[in-house]
């Protein structure tokens, strides 16, 4: 056994070679016969959690065997990469590209392009309001629910180094990171470590040095409804090179006059640009030139980079990671496999509240998240229909009737155990979606979703480490009720460790950090997502054979609602959305490359079905979509859409 094994061994295998250490020096006199025993425990140490590699997994188009995908949480492609410069030879659609800013972040002579606007919605949901005017200045910057003080209770971040010494899914040398950051400033105030945090310019402003990127920070809101309004789509804006009409001007009215949503509540007595605390948060960008996000510019310099790729959902983290595993989302059910009507609480009704301004009915993480979009007398509904057919495309709903679709976050309808979850009624009940899991194992190729924190969760449902919305896997009956599909497709991040120090990482591995390395703003920092990526691409590239056939997908599950300047392209009532980056870490991805076709969370899907010849998940599934077409003058925008990429043309085979 390799010394690097053991240090990632789980602690109860440990044990168990510690068991029989002791008792080699109480039983040397055994010799060979003891030899062959610890022989076959040390076997069973490494091959009990082994992925079971299948027949199919090398019998690919291409030389990939083994397809990563790693996914952090809420940053979009311009919140990251603003400032980057590509390397000579090639090209990137940015802030800097485009003149908005300068390489030092500050504004550039094309500023104005990126003028935000605020609007008046009293009486119906609007997705791109008539009555708009420029800001003069941009609402305050706000901390939200940034972590004030150190804590060994609930942080991040950690006061004493022993409390963050648990987090293996980074390196000893990192865990550091846990423990600063620190505001230093109550939640939902002015975050005056920004000095001009009440007279922000109109227009995208750089976060540091202001607010460290050690640091933690707000997070925007990243809803469905509010993030069609920030996008302000309409066939009015459509111009040669902007065809779908999105300008993204409203992203700071939108934080401002709703936030993350009511609940259903009324709106509060004072309400004001404070109140949700958030301010103009979503402009907020860091400078790779500066040092800021050090590790994800340097596999963009040494690998492959998309500057036009997509989150697949408007809105949050649960929607699109169903729609990563799935290419659809998911509906709410009897949990017989039946569409069923949701309780009326849980119906979102983004119409204004009487006497407000787009402060909504119904909305919020533990309210409206359910909409019956084929039904255009739905509130919310005709607005982003009416968009769609007005469109020359005129982009299907992909709505059935009678089914109402999860647009935000609820928790998924199974527990870790396989059981049903029925301790809160946020719960999305089973439902028949088909994934990506189960179109690999009719191909008997083997795959693994290793949550961080699984472990912890399965025997605790109340464990809030684990990313409870993230895993697709979990919302669906087809391999959560069989015990041994369960355990052998879902593992903890330890495992993905064991799986590649032994030369059994299955074909396909989707990979989600606990909620303190997912990178998420506010609960997390991107270093320290960062520092989880890292840790799994030296593991790879500490394997010589294994990372002769890989690729490792690096991306984000959507935007976290910060702005973006790409063009969107719409495809049916549930996106695209912003930009999100995707780095691609492989022998076969070399060079600092950046690919400029369209692509969502689907080409994902899209790679590893045509990688390994597969069909579409299913007839309504995205990756039913044929690949772009564009026109020599504009390599972003398909002119065959809705079309998205296979990701193919990020290597170099």
């Amino acid at each position: 056994m390799h010394v690097t094994h053991l240090a990632v061994m789980s602690p109860s295998r440990l044990w168990l070679f510690g068991v029989a250490m002791h008792h080699a020096r109480l039983n040397s006199l055994l010799g060979p016969l003891f030899w062959g025993i610890i022989a076959t425990l040390i076997t069973a140490c490494i091959t009990a959690s082994a992925a079971q590699l299948r027949a199919n997994d090398a019998r690919t188009i291409t030389p990939i065997k083994h397809v990563i995908i790693i996914i952090g949480e809420n940053r979009s492609f311009d919140h990251i990469f603003a400032a980057y410069k590509a390397r000579p030879g090639q090209s990137v659609r940015n802030l800097l590209s485009q003149g908005i800013i300068k390489e030092d972040g500050t504004p550039g002579p094309n500023f104005s392009k990126a003028t935000q606007y605020q609007a008046q919605v009293t009486s119906t949901y609007e997705i791109a309001p008539s009555h708009k005017q420029a800001y003069t200045t941009l609402p305050p910057a706000m901390t939200d629910g940034a972590p004030q003080n150190p804590s060994d209770q609930s942080g991040p971040p950690f006061r004493s180094p022993s409390a963050a010494e648990f987090n293996t899914g980074i390196l000893p040398e990192d865990r550091h990171l846990l423990l600063r950051g620190a505001t230093g400033l109550p939640e939902n105030s002015v975050d005056t470590r920004i000095p001009n945090a009440n007279s922000l310019p109109n227009g995208p402003y750089q976060i540091t040095p202001g607010i460290q990127y050690s640091a933690y920070a707000a997070d925007p809101v990243h809803r469905f409804f509010q993030m069609w309004q920030q996008m302000d789509c309409s066939i009015h804006h459509t111009t040669s090179d902007n065809p779908s009409g999105c300008l993204n001007d409203l992203f700071p009215w939108v934080e401002v006059s709703v936030g993350h949503g009511s609940n259903g509540k009324p709106q509060p007595p004072g309400f004001d640009d404070r109140t949700t605390g958030e301010g103009s948060v979503a402009m907020g960008f860091y400078n790779v030139n500066n040092g800021d996000a050090a590790f994800l510019k340097q596999l963009a310099d040494t690998y492959t980079m998309s500057d036009n790729y997509h989150q697949a959902f408007v809105g949050g983290t649960g929607p699109n990671h169903i729609m990563l595993g799935a290419g659809d989302t998911i509906w709410y059910s009897d949990g017989s496999g039946k569409a069923a009507i949701p309780p009326r609480n849980q119906i979102e009704n983004p119409n204004p509240q009487a006497g407000t301004n787009n402060y909504y009915i119904q909305d919020g993480y533990f309210g409206g998240a359910y909409v019956a979009c084929a039904d255009v007398t739905r509130p919310g509904v005709a607005a982003i229909a009416d968009y769609l057919n007005s469109l020359p495309n005129k982009p299907k709903s992909n709505c059935d009737p009678a089914h109402y679709y999860l647009v935000n976050n609820y928790l998924p309808g199974y527990l870790g155990d396989g059981t049903v979850n029925k301790e809160t009624s946020f719960a999305v009940p089973p439902a028949p979606l088909p994934t990506i899991g189960d179109a690999l194992l009719r191909k008997n190729i083997s795959f693994r979703y290793y949550g961080e924190g699984w472990n912890a969760y399965v025997n605790d449902p109340n464990s809030d480490l684990y990313c409870k919305i993230c895993n697709f896997l979990q919302y669906t009956p087809s391999i959560m009720t069989n015990a041994l599909l369960r355990r052998e497709h879902i593992k903890d991040i330890g495992d993905l460790y064991d799986d590649i120090q032994s030369n059994a990482l299955p074909a396909v591995s989707f990979i989600h950090a606990n909620r303190l390395n997912d990178g998420h703003p506010s609960t997390s920092r991107l270093d320290i997502f960062e520092a989880f990526a890292r840790k799994i691409v030296i593991e790879v590239l500490s394997q010589p054979a294994l990372w002769a056939d890989t690729a490792i997908f690096i991306t984000f599950d959507e935007s976290g609602g910060y702005w973006d300047s790409g063009y969107i392209q719409p495809i049916d009532f549930f996106g695209d959305g912003p930009r999100v980056p995707l780095l691609v870490v492989s022998p076969f991805a070399k060079g600092g490359r950046v690919v400029h076709s369209y692509a969502d969370h689907v080409s994902i899907l899209k790679f590893i079905e045509k990688n390994w010849i597969l069909p579409p998940i299913s007839k309504r599934s995205r990756d039913n979509l044929p690949n772009p077409v564009t026109a020599e003058s504009d390599p972003y925008i398909p002119i065959n859409g809705p079309a998205i990429g296979d990701l193919i043309d990020m290597f170099e085979f």
